[in-house]
């Protein structure tokens, strides 16, 4: 049993953050010891309070000061300690060295609590992998061995329950792979020979062997986490601006506390001076804000790179939107069905889909897809089957004890067996961008099969609620001019620019910001890349195997979902007036305290309390920002995403 306490008490003492609880706690019994004068061998004990909690501030002025030659507000804590013990304010001196740790430690908490669900995703960094030598010979040998030595072609095994350690593509076997963690899909994708698998995924029941396209340290989980490490907040302007102020101010609070002393003659004023006026909650009052919108964003699977970022997001005024993949969801998928001749809708797509399923084209996985989904019927028994490329299918069908040749594909493939009759309807949906796969037999036209690249269902509400916020929303498109115009008129969107090259993007923003507008870019990051990089603000849309959508962006969308855009503006806005609110508070309390003092009204021990106040106000008010717009209803939404799943564990 005491092996067991002194097991715990080692750990406890090991680990930092709990050490200085433990610390504080002895503290403070010392100073309720040392106040009732409960002296050791005619030593006040509130010398342990000094030397646990007061000591360690005291370095660490002394290391800023003499390592990074900054003039931190450890500073003046250190020199109202040091003057309190030289008057003979022992008890002060230690009142203050332990308010300040409690001060520290609630901070150190709070900031923790804001980070911890930020560091759910390192937990997804897969560790080994096994590795395959002499693959192609009968006697393979298997080696486990850690991720960071796997190198680009290596051979890995993976087996069921496992994470696949790096990116690849699986050359033997089929599984499906739970990739939640990553894409926000709930739904598990079967994979089979030439499938990309990605790391930190999960391989759900079928064993396989892989190849490595990436080694470790490149793999879509480690860009991630690289992602996070770099958002870093006090890589904003404004942060570094409030340090200049801090460092300025404990100039300041000298001069004031040697001015007072010399007129007063009363150094315990000069001493409260230096306690009061630490600019701890300036110091504290950016980092904490966007620590708090980094991780209410992480909520909802946004990454944000820096907090340079959120910073410039707030003033942007004008967001442009690729179409594909972004606006709409990239994929084709069937919004029509027209047979002819007297042909049911099940019949005619029945025959289409038993040719199109020999086919891996996307457009004949979008009506096999309609066929399954919304018909349920059986496939037909084919034969000789041809692909003609660029052009369409074709296959030999028994239907009915009728052997009949079915050819499915372009107008101009259909038109070389039988004359296409016109129909209004199609040339309707061609103006609106539409994709038409025509079907026949040898001796009769069949009817057609209409595919669109949807608009995402959100993406109408998210361009009302940016206009809302008086945020001008541009689509850039690759597509013609009036597909253009029917998507914009659909998205009630005024601005919009066709037949864009990646070239033509970089120029429009290039045109915005030689008008002194901030713009943000959204795009699918693989042919928006250049763009991402250009824009004030790149944000990235999913994607998480494209090393585009990591390097090019500022903001990653690892859900992928598009109605989070308008809360990232949100919450931008209002980590700024935090911040702004933040600054106010602190100083507004600062000089208040420094008057105070000055007058003699507060003593070191008060003003100590004071000074703490003032920085957990600022600490709180940051946190409020963890749980901003996040209602239940949103909680329901984004817990169907697998990150919100990884990361609600926090909450």
């Amino acid at each position: 049993m005491f092996a067991v306490i002194k097991m715990e008490l080692k750990e406890l003492i090991i680990d930092e953050y709990n050490r200085n609880g433990l610390f504080i706690v002895i503290s403070i019994l010392s100073l309720i010891l040392g106040y009732f004068e409960f002296n050791f061998y005619f030593i006040n004990l509130s010398w342990i309070a000094i030397l646990l909690c007061g000591l360690p501030i005291i370095k660490d002025a002394i290391l800023g000061l003499i390592v990074d030659h900054d003039i931190k507000a450890d500073v003046l804590v250190s020199m109202g300690i040091i003057s309190s013990i030289l008057i003979g304010e022992v008890f002060a001196a230690g009142v203050i060295s332990v308010i300040m740790a409690i001060g520290g430690f609630l901070e150190e908490y709070t900031v923790n609590k804001t980070e911890k669900g930020i560091e759910e995703i390192y937990d997804l960094n897969p560790l080994n992998a096994r590795i395959i030598l002499d693959y192609s010979k009968t006697t393979e040998k298997e080696v486990l061995t850690d991720t960071e030595v796997v190198k680009v072609k290596d051979i890995i095994k993976v087996l069921p329950g496992e994470q696949i350690p790096v990116d690849g593509r699986i050359i033997e076997g089929h599984s499906s792979v739970d990739e939640s963690a990553l894409t926000g899909e709930s739904i598990a994708k079967d994979k089979k020979v030439n499938s990309p698998v990605y790391s930190g995924t999960i391989n759900t029941y079928g064993s396989f062997y892989m190849e490595a396209t990436k080694e470790g340290k490149d793999s879509s989980i480690q860009k991630l986490i690289n992602l996070i490490e770099e958002a870093k907040p006090e890589n904003a302007h404004v942060v570094r601006q409030a340090d200049k102020w801090a460092t300025w101010i404990v100039v300041i609070a000298f001069v004031l506390a040697i001015s007072t002393w010399f007129i007063t003659g009363e150094v315990i004023r000069a001493v409260t001076i230096l306690v009061v006026f630490c600019p701890c909650g300036l110091v504290l009052a950016t980092p904490t804000a966007i620590v708090g919108a980094s991780g209410n964003l992480t909520k909802f699977g946004i990454l944000v790179r820096n907090g340079e970022t959120i910073e410039k997001l707030s003033k942007v005024k004008d967001i442009a939107f690729d179409k594909t993949g972004t606006l709409t969801y990239g994929k084709p998928k069937v919004v029509n069905i027209i047979p002819e001749d007297n042909i049911s809708q099940e019949e005619f797509i029945q025959l289409v889909a038993s040719v199109e399923k020999n086919s891996e084209h996307p457009l004949a996985k979008a009506i096999i897809n309609k066929f399954e989904e919304d018909f349920n019927g059986d496939y037909l028994k084919t034969k000789d089957f041809k692909m003609v490329l660029s052009e369409g299918v074709e296959a030999r069908i028994d239907k009915d004890n009728e052997d009949m040749e079915i050819f499915v594909g372009k107008k101009e493939f259909i038109s070389n067996h039988v004359s296409v009759s016109e129909n209004s309807q199609i040339s309707k949906f061609e103006e609106n961008g539409s994709t038409i796969i025509y079907a026949s037999s040898e001796n009769r036209f069949l009817g057609s099969i209409v595919l669109l690249d949807v608009l995402r269902e959100d993406s109408k509400i998210v361009i009302s609620q940016l206009n809302g916020e008086n945020i001008n929303s541009l689509m850039l498109t690759g597509d013609n001019e009036k597909t253009a115009n029917y998507i914009a008129s659909q998205l009630d969107l005024n601005d919009f620019k066709a037949n864009c090259m990646p070239e033509d993007k970089i120029n429009t923003i290039t045109s915005y910001q030689k008008s002194n507008k901030m713009i943000a870019m959204v795009g699918d990051g693989i042919n928006d890349g250049p763009a991402l990089k250009k824009a004030d603000v790149g944000i990235a849309m999913g994607g998480v195997g494209s090393d585009i959508t990591i390097e090019a962006s500022d903001i990653t969308f690892v859900s992928d979902d598009i109605r989070y855009i308008p809360h990232l503006f949100d919450v931008s806005k209002k980590t700024m007036e935090k911040i702004n609110v933040n600054i106010f508070l602190s100083l507004a309390i600062n000089f208040t305290a420094m008057f105070l003092a000055m007058f003699g009204l507060i003593g070191p021990v008060a003003g100590a309390l004071i000074h703490n106040i003032g920085s957990v106000i600022v600490v709180i008010n940051s946190s409020l920002l963890l749980n901003y717009k996040i209602t239940d209803k949103d909680f329901s939404l984004i817990n169907n995403n697998g990150i919100s799943k990884e990361f609600s564990k926090s909450k």
